[in-house]
């Protein structure tokens, strides 16, 4: 079975904005990571739950060693992470009410559709079967139950009957992230991009004028990040899609980015980062 638990960040930010993240682990080694990484956790004393919010002086190294952990899975095979982002330059035309009304839900939905590559899975047919953890839906009511509709509704989907992928009712599951380790690691390094991506490094203290500590330390582990991508895809640019030889790689890639454009836009440059 393929697990892929779900995040999401900043909907709105001053250079890009609707952040979603997911990280994808083979259920044949699920156990293992989770033995692996709740005995790291108790060895270097990680009690409360793994937040990029909570980068400080106290936490940093101890990131440092998740951040580890994670980028061992991934290496291994074993994990895979995706991160969306829209690039705020970038305007979708021609929206309906409804379109913007839903945005959100819309833009996540088609993050699971096409984020990870699915329809080019090559695991054996009877590990074809997706079961997804999303971290407190961003929606209410009935819009949970029509977002809920349009992910099982993939089981329609061409491509993902050809490649027999298939998702159950009981497989879209709304969980809490405090309760899921792999939420935990996802959201360091989703929050890391957020963070880089929308120049919070940049950020000073109106009373100093100058960066406060803990912005400091979070760019030092965003940069600690970054170099442990790099070992994954030497001149990795973290603001565009990743680049592919063939599309397949949208599966094999152990780690990508997709900067999203609508089907139909014009461009702002005063929204573009300088």
């Amino acid at each position: 079975m393929i697990y892929i638990w779900l995040d999401e960040s900043d909907k709105k930010g001053a250079y890009f904005s609707n952040f979603y993240g997911g990280i994808l682990i083979n259920s044949i080694y699920y156990e293992e990571i989770i033995s692996n990484l709740t005995q790291l956790c108790e060895e270097i004393g990680i009690k409360e739950e793994i937040k990029w919010q909570k980068v400080n002086g106290y936490t940093y190294e101890k990131y440092i060693r998740i951040v580890d952990f994670i980028f061992d899975i991934l290496k291994k095979g074993y994990a895979k992470i995706r991160i969306f982002f829209h690039n705020n330059q970038f305007k979708a035309v021609y929206l309906t009410e409804g379109h913007k009304e839903n945005e959100f839900t819309i833009l996540y939905y088609e993050f699971i559709k096409h984020g990870f590559g699915l329809k080019y899975c090559d695991w054996p047919e009877n590990e074809r079967r997706v079961r997804l953890y999303i971290d407190d839906i961003p929606a209410r009511g009935s819009q949970v139950e029509q977002f809920k509709k349009y992910i099982l509704n993939l089981n329609n989907d061409v491509n993902f009957k050809a490649n027999k992928i298939r998702i159950e009712e009981n497989d879209i599951i709304e969980v809490d992230s405090s309760k899921h380790l792999p939420l935990q690691l996802l959201d360091l390094i989703l929050g890391a991009m957020c963070f880089r991506l929308n120049n919070k490094h940049k950020i000073k203290q109106p009373d100093t004028g100058k960066r406060g500590k803990r912005t400091v330390l979070k760019e030092k582990l965003y940069k600690y990040i970054l170099s442990k991508i790099y070992e994954l895809k030497p001149n990795f640019n973290i603001g565009v899609s990743t680049g592919i030889q063939s599309y397949k790689d949208k599966w094999t890639y152990p780690y990508r980015h997709w900067s999203f454009k609508p089907s139909n836009y014009c461009r702002d440059y005063s929204q573009a980062k300088p």
